[in-house]
């Protein structure tokens, strides 16, 4: 039946290929013909586009894939034509706002058949204080209302509707939505005269649930909450609440999972202290702490459980993870540009000192012990933040596996699981990094100065960074110049 399907769809993509290149190449369409029988063998050399029919039945994705590949190879006018981006839309809830209390929304790019959906949640920081937030309002308004939203987003990384850009998320229907509540996507607390201004992360995110019901959501199959930094540890406090939103309103058949990505953040002590200003210079704990009492912030009710009084633990992904109960995928550079900010280690001007090297490098290892228990995540050992929507995504390897490759293993696992069938072979799904510095992973992404800007090699960064080649090597008892040759070669 799948072969006759497939046939079927195939002549229909070469007659409609066909009529394309006439229109392309005349001008115009010709007179209709009488048909052609079909052409003998002659070593024609166009290009074949073979569809692997072993995979559909076990791989419906995989399929679509190669089918559209072709689709657009054979018919590039109508190619050419298809509308990409993701459109703005505002809640029906007005009364659920960003906030200055301008309306809440989200961008939404639908691609109909497809029962996956894909949410979104941007990243960028918080204020704590009115203070604090009068501040941000003046300089990144952007974050904190949605006034000046553009009328489109174009999708990029895991938002990407292009298969080459987006192996396997692709034909997923795509929702952005911006962050404009300074709150880590916590807070259900309207405006009000003393805080100035609403904090409804948390309730945005119930919302755009509510009005994707209305749009092809209430036939999901999977609806994976994906989100990058403040997004990230954003899908950690709302995952579970997604999915039991979904169960409470009678959609217990849409399988909600996470996706975390760069929200992992470690509640340890900074590399030195400073005082309290804003949410760069505070130490997390004490940022959160107050931030979650001016939000009104809302944790998961398990973790609130296991921390009653002290709910601000539930913001750092080792202590919130045992408590979620929905799959979740975490995504995390071992070597974190934001919480190394945060931890207040500097990386422009002067090489790191010796103090700061030890500091970075016991960061590397922290991460990788709370990280251990996690079933399905990818952790390089890179200087950087946030990946998923980033057009390098797919170039980043830890052992060998892309972030892609590990994500749709992820998919795969749970979807064998729910059908009592071994986890797939040779797909992993817990990935991280064993060396001990950042960019010991020659895939990591390219370098540059902060300061300057130029693209530094890893030598070259490793230097900036106050690495000590003759003492390295003594600790990894080779010859200073064999290491040097390994850098150099990326090992």
């Amino acid at each position: 039946m799948i072969r006759v399907i497939c046939s079927v769809l195939l002549l229909m993509l070469m007659q409609s290929g066909a009529l394309c290149a006439r229109r392309v190449r005349g001008g115009r369409t010709s007179q209709p013909r009488r048909p052609q029988p079909p052409p003998t063998n002659r070593g024609d050399t166009t290009e074949s586009f073979p569809l692997d029919f072993t995979a559909v039945e076990e791989n419906m994705d995989n399929f679509m894939t190669q089918v559209k590949n072709l689709a657009q190879s054979l018919y590039p006018c109508s190619a050419q034509k298809l509308d990409h981006d993701m459109k703005l839309n505002f809640l029906r809830n007005t009364s659920v706002t960003c906030n200055d209390g301008s309306p809440a929304g989200y961008y939404l790019k639908e691609s109909r058949g497809s029962r996956r959906w894909l949410i979104f949640l941007e990243g960028g920081w918080y204020c704590f204080n009115k203070e604090n937030c009068d501040s941000r309002y003046e300089t990144m308004r952007r974050l904190m209302s949605s006034s000046k939203w553009p009328q489109t987003k174009t999708g990029t990384g895991i938002l990407s509707p292009l298969p080459e850009e987006n192996p396997h998320w692709w034909n997923a229907n795509m929702v952005y939505i911006p962050y404009c509540s300074s709150d880590v996507w916590s807070g259900a607390t309207a405006k009000t005269e003393q805080s100035g201004y609403a904090f409804m992360g948390s309730l945005i995110i119930q919302a755009v649930v509510k009005d994707l019901l209305n749009k092809g959501l209430d036939n999901a199959k999977v609806l994976l909450l994906a989100g990058s930094s403040a997004g990230g540890t954003g899908v950690l406090l709302n995952v579970d609440r997604v999915a039991e939103l979904l169960e409470g309103l009678g959609y217990a058949g849409v399988q909600v999972r996470g996706l975390s990505d760069s929200g992992w953040f470690l509640d340890n002590k900074q590399y030195h202290h400073t005082d309290c200003v804003d949410a760069v210079s505070c130490a997390p704990t004490e940022t959160i702490k107050r931030g979650i009492k001016y939000w009104g912030g809302v944790v998961p009710e398990r973790c609130k459980q296991s921390h009653e009084g002290e709910e601000w633990n539930c913001f750092f992904g080792y202590r919130v993870f045992p408590s979620i109960k929905s799959p979740v995928f975490v995504v995390q550079w071992l070597f974190d540009e934001a919480q190394l900010t945060v931890d207040n280690i500097q990386l422009t001007g002067q090489p790191v000192q010796e103090g700061q090297w030890r500091y970075i490098q016991n960061l590397g290892t922290e991460l990788r012990n709370t990280l251990k228990d996690v079933p399905a995540m990818f952790a390089p050992a890179c200087l950087s933040h946030e990946v998923i929507t980033r057009n390098y995504w797919t170039d980043v390897q830890v052992k060998g596996t892309s972030l892609p490759r590990a994500l749709h293993c992820w998919d795969r696992s749970l979807h064998d699981n729910r059908h009592n069938k071994a986890p797939p072979k040779g797909c992993p799904v817990h990935l991280i990094d064993s060396c001990p510095w950042p960019h010991c992973n020659p895939t990591c992404p390219t370098i540059r100065d902060q300061f300057t800007g130029q693209e530094m090699n890893v030598i070259q960064f490793l230097m900036h960074m106050g690495f000590d080649v003759q003492k390295m090597a003594q600790q990894q008892g080779m010859d200073p110049s064999k290491l040097l040759s390994m850098l150099s070669s990326g090992s």
